[in-house]
C-alpha cells in the first residue's frame, strides 16, 4: 500500500513539472515578430516620447515651469542662492535660477536632431527582453548607450544658449556678488557642465513617461507596428 501511494506522489509530481514546463514553453515568444521589429517598434516608442515629451521642453519655462525636469541649483550654489537673499537680492536669485532653464529650453530646440539620430541608430542587443522589462527599459537602454556621446554633442550647445539667453552675464554678476560678502567661501562652479548633465536627464525623464504611457495605454500606441509589438508585453 505505501508503495503504491508513493508512486502515485511521484507521478503528480511529475504531473506538476510537465504542466509547469508547458507554461514557461507558452510564454510569449514574439510570434511572428522578429527580433529586429520588435526593435523598430521600441525606436517607435522612443520617437514618440522625442515627438510628444521631449518637444513640451523647448517652450518658453518648458523646464521651468515643469516641476518632473526643473533645474535647481547644485548644492555649491544653494549657500550662494541664499546668500543674495540675505542681503535683499532674491529678484536676482530668481532670475539666476529661471536662466538656467532657459538654458536648457534653448538647447534641447536645437539639440533635438541630436537625440533623433541617436534613437535611429541604436541598436537593440537583445529588444524582446527589453520590451518584456521594466516600464522605462527602452528609454534606459537608450540612456546606457548614448549618454557620453550625447553629453559631448550637447554640451558645446549648452554653452552657447547661455550666451544666446543671457545666462552666462547673470551668473557672472550673481557670483561676483556673492563672492564680495565678508567670510564667505568663494565659488566658481562649472554651469555649463551642470546644466548639460540636468537638461540631459529631463530629457531622458519625459521620453521615460511616454515609453510608460505606450506600455501601460493602447490608445498611445499610434502605429500599427507599437501597437502589434506592444500587444506582446500585454500578454506575457
Amino acid at each position: 500500500m505505501i508503495k503504491r501511494i508513493l508512486v502515485l506522489v511521484i507521478a503528480i509530481q511529475f504531473t506538476g513539472c510537465a504542466e509547469l514546463q508547458n507554461v514557461i514553453n507558452n510564454l510569449p515568444s514574439g510570434g511572428a515578430l522578429s527580433q529586429q521589429q520588435i526593435g523598430n517598434g521600441l525606436r517607435e516608442a522612443l520617437d514618440s516620447g522625442i515627438k510628444n515629451q521631449v518637444s513640451k521642453l523647448t517652450s518658453k519655462d518648458g523646464f521651468y515651469r515643469n516641476q518632473l525636469v526643473k533645474i535647481l541649483l547644485p548644492e555649491e550654489l544653494q549657500a550662494v542662492d541664499k546668500g543674495l537673499r540675505s542681503i535683499g537680492l532674491s529678484n536676482l536669485a530668481d532670475e539666476g535660477i529661471k536662466v538656467l532653464n532657459r538654458a536648457a529650453e534653448d538647447a534641447v530646440k536645437t539639440a533635438t536632431p541630436i537625440f533623433v539620430n541617436a534613437v535611429k541608430d541604436i541598436t537593440f542587443a537583445d529588444a524582446k527582453n527589453i520590451l518584456l522589462g521594466e516600464q522605462n527599459a527602452a528609454t534606459a537602454y537608450l540612456q546606457s548607450k548614448t549618454s557620453e556621446s550625447l553629453y559631448n554633442s550637447f554640451s558645446p550647445v549648452i554653452n552657447k544658449s547661455f550666451s544666446k539667453v543671457g545666462a552666462d552675464k547673470i551668473w557672472s554678476n550673481l557670483i561676483t556678488k556673492y563672492n564680495s560678502i565678508p567670510f564667505v567661501k568663494k565659488v566658481n562652479p562649472d554651469l555649463t557642465g551642470y546644466v548639460t548633465n540636468q537638461a540631459l536627464k529631463g530629457v531622458f525623464t519625459m521620453i521615460t513617461n511616454e515609453e510608460k504611457g505606450i506600455r501601460e495605454k493602447v490608445g498611445l500606441r499610434s502605429t500599427a507596428l507599437l501597437k502589434q509589438v506592444f500587444a506582446l508585453q500585454d500578454n506575457r
